[in-house]
């Protein structure tokens, strides 16, 4: 699918890429700090962690289209 990707397709990819690192990075400096908390809500914390996996996904999804499997 790679071969298939103009330059602006590959650079907006690039771009969301970058913006859901961060996201996913920002998210996991959240739960720590609600985690340190003593009286930390667990369902906010359940919903910060079930949205970060979701990025998780999200991330490696975008990465497999922009780095392809070579033997693939």
């Amino acid at each position: 699918m790679s071969s298939q990707l103009n330059t602006e397709e590959k650079h907006k990819l690039e771009e969301r890429l970058f913006e859901l690192k961060q996201e996913h990075r920002d998210l996991d400096d959240v739960i720590n700090r609600l985690l340190l908390t003593p009286d930390v809500e667990e369902l906010q914390l359940k919903r910060f962690k079930k949205r970060k996996l979701k990025l998780k996904d999200t991330i490696l999804l975008l990465e497999n289209i922009l780095i392809p499997d070579i033997l693939a």
